[in-house]
C-alpha cells in the first residue's frame, strides 16, 4: 500500500502543518502523488469500471472520489497511500488501495450474514402480504363496511323520515279527534309503537352488521399476525445490526485514541456512508500502521454525476455531514493548517460609495467581504454601515452577493426605502448585469440557462441542482470576448439563488465552464471573477428609475 515517488522529491519542501482538509490548496508533493495515482488510472487494467472518460466503455457511468495521503514510514522514507470512496468496481479491495475501516462487504462477516437473513425476512413478508387468502379477507373486509355503512344509513334515513310522517299523523289526528275520545289515545299509541319498532330496527341493524364485521376483522388479524411478528423480528435485527455496524466502525487518530462511529456522531444519526470516504481510509490506516501523516489531497475522476459539480481532475476538500465529525477526531491530535474561513476580514478592506442620498446607499463591495456577519466573522458590509449610519432603521441591507464577489449593493437608511426596494427584488423588477471571467471557450454567443438549485445538505453550503427539490433559477447570459482559454460574460440573473450563476457556469447542464476563481465549483485563484456591474430600480420616494454602473477591477 506504501508507494515511493517515481520522481526525486528531495527539493520539494515539505509543510510544516498538516493539511486543512475542508479548504485548502494541494501541497506540491500531494499534487505530485495524485499524478501519478490519475496516470495510473489512466492505463490501469487491474479492474474494470466505468468512469464515463471512455465513450467506448459500456455499462453504468459512475465518477469517483480518490485520494492520496503523503506519509513518512518508520524508516524515514517519504511515500503515499492511495484511496477512493465507497466501492469501486463493486469491491472494497483493489491492489494498491487502502483497505475499507470496515468491510461491509466481507462474504463471511457478520453483516452480510445478517444483511442474508433481512433479505428473506423482506421475502417471506412479501409473500404472506401477497397470499390469495390474506387479500380475499381485506377485500371482504372492506366490501362489509361499505355495506354497512350504506345499510345503516339507509335504515337511518327511514328511521328519520318515519318520524317526520307519525308527526304529521299526530297534528292530523288532533284536529280531527276530541282530546278525549279513546279512538284518539289508541291511534297515538300506535304511533308510538311504530316509533319504538323503527329504532329496534336500527339497534338490530347496527348489531348485525357490527357482529360481520367483526367476524371479518377477525379473519384478517389472524392473518395479518404472522406478518407483523415478521416486521417485528426485521425491525429488531435491523436495529441490531445497525448498532452492532456502528460499534465496528471505529476511527483511530495519531495518539492511538479510538471513537466509534456512534460516538462521533452522538447526538445525531451517522449519514449514510459515514466513515466510507477516502480521506478516513487513508488516515485510519496510516495511524494503524505508524506513518506519519505529510499532505492529503481528494480529486474527483470521472464525468460529473448530473446534480453536482465534480471536474476530473480537480480538487475538493473533505465533505461537511460526513467527513468533517469523523475527520475532527482523527486529526485531533495532528497539527493542522489553521482554517483559513475562520479568520476575519482585514480592516483594511475599504467600502467604497457609488452614491448616497437621504434614503438609499449604493456601495461598490470589495471582494472577501461578508454581505452579512456570519457564524464565525462579524465583519461585513451591515455592520460597518451601522457603524457609519448608526440612527439608520430597517435591515438596511436589502439584497447579498457571496463572500467573493465583488460590485454594486443597495443599503438603505430607512424602513419605508428598504421595503420598497425589497419589493422590486422580490417582484423582479430590479435589472441587475454581472460579469465574469470564465475557465473555458464557449461555442455560443447567448443563451438561458434554467437549472433548479438547493443546498447540497451534506456538504453546506454548495448547491446542488434539482429537478425534484430545487427552486427555479434564471439565468441570461451573453458572451463578450473570449481569448486564452477564458471567456468573458455577462449575466443577467432572473432570480437569485444562492451561488446561481457560479452553478449555471460551472455545470455540465449549464456553460460547463467554471467562474475563474471559483474554489468551490472550479479552480482557486487570486479571486473569484464575478462582479456586479451594473444595477438599476425605481427610487424609493421620487419614483424616478435610476442606473448604477461600477466597472469590474479584472
Amino acid at each position: 500500500m506504501f508507494f515511493k515517488f517515481e520522481t526525486d522529491v528531495s527539493a520539494i519542501p515539505l509543510p510544516d502543518r498538516f493539511t486543512f482538509p475542508f479548504y485548502y490548496s494541494p501541497h506540491p508533493i500531494a499534487e505530485l502523488a495524485a499524478k501519478e495515482l490519475q496516470d495510473y488510472l489512466k492505463q490501469q487494467s487491474d479492474f474494470d469500471h466505468n468512469f464515463g472518460l471512455d465513450p467506448s466503455h459500456k455499462g453504468l457511468v459512475i465518477g469517483k472520489m480518490f485520494g492520496v495521503l503523503v506519509v513518512r514510514d518508520l524508516a524515514g522514507d517519504l511515500g503515499y497511500l492511495r484511496a477512493f470512496s465507497g466501492k469501486l468496481a463493486d469491491s472494497n479491495h483493489h491492489y494498491g488501495f487502502v483497505p475499507p475501516v470496515f468491510d461491509m462487504l466481507e462474504e463471511d462477516g457478520f453483516y452480510k450474514r445478517e444483511e442474508s437473513t433481512l433479505n428473506q425476512l423482506n421475502i417471506d413478508i412479501k409473500k404472506l402480504e401477497n397470499d390469495s387468502e390474506y387479500l380475499e379477507a381485506i377485500d371482504h373486509l372492506e366490501a362489509l363496511k361499505q355495506k354497512a355503512e350504506i345499510s345503516i344509513k339507509e335504515e337511518r334515513k327511514r328511521l328519520k323520515q318515519g318520524k317526520k310522517e307519525r308527526k304529521i299523523l299526530r297534528e292530523k289526528a288532533a284536529l280531527e279527534y276530541e282530546a278525549n275520545d279513546a279512538d284518539y289515545h289508541d291511534y297515538l299509541e300506535t304511533l308510538s309503537k311504530e316509533s319504538v319498532q323503527s329504532n329496534y330496527r336500527l339497534r338490530d341493524a347496527i348489531k348485525y352488521w357490527k357482529n360481520r364485521v367483526f367476524e371479518a376483522q377477525k379473519l384478517v388479524q389472524e392473518l395479518t399476525t404472522p406478518i407483523q411478528n415478521l416486521k417485528k423480528e426485521r425491525k429488531q435485527r435491523s436495529s441490531g445490526l445497525q448498532n452492532r455496524l456502528f460499534s465496528s466502525y471505529t476511527f483511530l487518530n495519531q495518539k492511538g485514541q479510538e471513537k466509534s462511529i456512534s460516538e462521533i456522531f452522538k447526538h445525531s444519526n451517522p449519514p449514510a456512508g459515514a466513515g466510507e470516504c477516502a480521506a478516513p481510509k487513508l488516515l485510519q490506516y496510516a495511524f494503524l500502521y505508524n506513518y506519519q501523516p505529510i499532505a492529503l489531497a481528494e480529486f474527483w475522476w470521472g464525468a460529473s454525476p448530473d446534480s453536482e459539480i465534480r471536474k476530473s481532475g480537480n480538487y475538493y476538500p473533505a465533505c461537511q455531514s460526513k467527513c468533517k465529525p469523523i475527520l475532527s477526531h482523527m486529526l485531533s491530535a495532528t497539527k493542522t493548517d489553521p482554517n483559513p474561513l475562520l479568520f476575519s476580514t482585514e480592516e483594511n478592506i475599504h467600502i467604497e460609495t457609488v452614491f448616497e442620498d437621504n434614503a438609499i446607499i449604493i456601495i461598490n463591495k470589495p471582494a472577501d467581504l461578508l454581505s452579512v456577519p456570519g457564524k464565525n466573522i462579524k465583519d461585513s458590509v451591515l455592520t460597518r454601515m451601522k457603524d457609519l449610519y448608526p440612527d439608520a432603521s430597517g435591515p438596511m441591507v436589502v439584497h447579498r452577493l457571496d463572500m467573493s464577489t465583488s460590485g454594486l449593493m443597495v443599503v438603505t437608511k430607512n424602513l419605508e426605502a428598504y421595503r420598497k426596494i425589497q419589493r422590486q427584488f422580490a417582484e423582479r423588477t430590479v435589472y441587475k448585469r454581472y460579469v465574469a471571467i470564465l475557465d473555458g471557450h464557449l461555442d455560443h454567443n447567448e443563451g438561458v440557462i434554467e437549472l433548479p438549485l438547493r443546498v447540497d445538505l451534506d456538504d453546506r453550503p454548495r448547491q446542488l441542482v434539482c429537478y425534484e427539490h430545487g427552486r427555479h433559477a434564471l439565468t441570461s447570459w451573453l458572451k463578450v470576448s473570449q481569448s486564452d482559454g477564458n471567456t468573458r460574460v455577462h449575466f443577467f440573473p432572473k432570480t437569485g439563488r444562492t451561488h446561481q450563476l457560479r452553478v449555471h457556469a460551472a455545470h455540465h447542464l449549464g456553460l460547463n465552464a467554471p467562474i475563474k476563481g471559483d474554489d468551490l465549483y472550479g479552480h482557486k485563484a487570486d479571486r473569484l471573477h464575478l462582479h456586479a456591474e451594473e444595477l438599476a430600480f425605481m427610487h424609493p420616494f421620487n419614483g424616478q428609475r435610476i442606473t448604477f454602473y461600477k466597472k469590474a477591477p479584472f
